[in-house]
């Protein structure tokens, strides 16, 4: 009785792992380098490119320079070689979040994008530090872009220019007016102690002493009757 026996080999292998932190994987991500900033033109291009069986031509891409993640300006905007789309993440975050839950998912098209793929978009980071006071972009069929403002931004802009012009206008129609009718201005918002610290205003001059009446002036003096002397007789004289 002969029986077969399938002889199976093994192997085993033991490595030995140290778990990266988020600061050094983002200083390898820098020491990559950044990505031209023509690769990302030449994608908005390709998107806007109007398609000749499509009845509705797409002109121009607002992009968001918000992170999806923290909802906060981009630092260190990145996405993954795999991802389509032009919108990118802040990479800070992205490696800091995949430290503590390790998923490596892109959290703009929920596509995988691991650590080896990311790239730092360099036509983003020229938006970033030319562009400090909008928080969205819009981007051209030429590959050019242009800031994005809200329509109440836009009325703040121009009610504060108009208001600037006006109160330039009435501060030199006032000028003028008290230039040309040399009048004296007080101002009401000094302290009083200021006023108090002021020189005493020179004394008035006392008026002259009135001038005594002339003759001329002086009315005629009044005659009264003298009253009649009658003879008295002399003093009694009693003897003892």
């Amino acid at each position: 009785m002969c029986l077969n026996l399938c002889v199976q080999s093994y192997s085993m292998a033991v490595y030995l792992v140290k778990q990266q932190s988020s600061t050094v994987l983002l200083q390898r991500l820098r020491a990559k380098g950044i990505r031209n900033p023509d690769h990302s033109r030449a994608l908005i291009k390709e998107k806007l490119t109007a398609d000749p069986d499509s009845e509705i031509a797409t002109t121009s891409l607002r992009v968001s320079l918000l992170c999806p993640l923290g909802k906060m300006r981009l630092m260190i905007p990145c996405r993954a070689l795999t991802c389509s789309h032009l919108q990118c993440f802040d990479a800070t975050l992205y490696i800091q979040m995949n430290e503590k839950k390790p998923t490596w998912v892109c959290p703009v098209c929920d596509k995988k994008a691991p650590y080896e793929h990311l790239i730092i978009d360099g036509l983003f980071v020229e938006i970033l530090n030319s562009c400090s006071d909008c928080d969205e972009i819009q981007f051209k069929e030429d590959g050019s872009w242009a800031p994005m403002r809200s329509k109440k931004e836009v009325q703040e802009v121009s009610s504060a220019s108009l208001n600037n012009g006006l109160d330039g206008e009435f501060c030199g129609m006032g000028s003028q007016f008290s230039l040309e009718y040399n009048l004296e201005v007080i101002d009401l918002t000094l302290d009083s102690s200021s006023d108090e610290e002021e020189p005493d205003s020179p004394p008035l001059p006392s008026p002259p002493p009135p001038r005594p009446p002339s003759s001329a002036t002086l009315p005629p003096p009044v005659k009264r009757a003298c009253p009649s002397l009658s003879p008295t007789s002399p003093p009694v004289i009693n003897k003892g």
